[in-house]
């Protein structure tokens, strides 16, 4: 099967600059990352933490500075190089990282179009975002495994199990959530294949990733 090839396209004043090593190793788990371009305007000073790690990951900066005050000046321009994209056809998928909610629009449009939209963001990103996503994957997931030993932990590595620690809780909602899917696949002897079920349940929760849990990814 070809892998796809996706253009990723980052808001910098909406995500972290310490988890890009993560974010990147994440979309290349869904595809080829072809085009890789960030938004900002690089005169600001609370930007300054990405122009350490561009380089290293061949992230090109695209400048657009503010002409008001208070508005985020890079999400004209990542939806002008979106539509740009789009209509050049030279990839198959959009992964749009950003936690703003300004860009539903550009993740419907580009889906109507037939793209498949992944999106990256944290907790804090709003719903209609997330639904209008393919995919959506939490920056607060995307962490490196906590290595314990047998001696008592100290506060460094207390601090980052409590990091580390599930963003949500297994409840009445998701458990509902899995029987009516298996249910709703199930063959005549009530079995179901589980990356069918993944697959299936990411339509109806477009945030479901069982790292969100605790649990480890299911099988792609």
């Amino acid at each position: 099967m070809k892998e796809q090839r996706l253009a990723v396209l980052i808001d910098a004043d909406n995500v972290p600059y310490s988890k890009i090593k993560e974010m990147l190793e994440e979309i290349a788990k869904n595809g080829t990352p072809t085009i890789k371009r960030i938004y900002a305007d690089w005169t600001k000073p609370t930007v300054a933490g990405w122009k350490t790690v561009l380089l290293e990951n061949a992230i090109t900066p695209i400048q657009q500075y503010s002409y008001t005050t208070g508005k985020n000046s890079s999400d004209s321009a990542l939806i002008i190089d979106a539509m740009d994209i789009l209509y050049s056809e030279k990839v198959d998928g959009f992964c749009i990282v950003s936690s703003d909610s300004d860009f539903t629009r550009l993740a419907v449009r580009l889906r109507e179009a037939g793209m498949k939209v992944i999106g990256i963001g944290e907790k804090k990103t709003p719903l209609p975002f997330i639904t209008a996503c393919d995919k959506f994957i939490y920056i607060e997931i995307l962490k490196a495994p906590v290595i314990t030993s047998g001696k008592e932990p100290n506060k460094k590595q207390a601090k980052t199990a409590e990091q580390n620690a599930p963003l949500n809780k297994v409840d009445k909602a998701l458990i509902d959530l899995l029987k009516e899917s298996v249910d709703d696949l199930a063959g005549e002897d009530g079995w179901t294949f589980l990356g069918e079920l993944g697959s299936f349940i990411l339509k109806k929760k477009k945030d479901f990733d069982p790292r969100n849990y605790g649990f480890l990814n299911y099988c792609r």
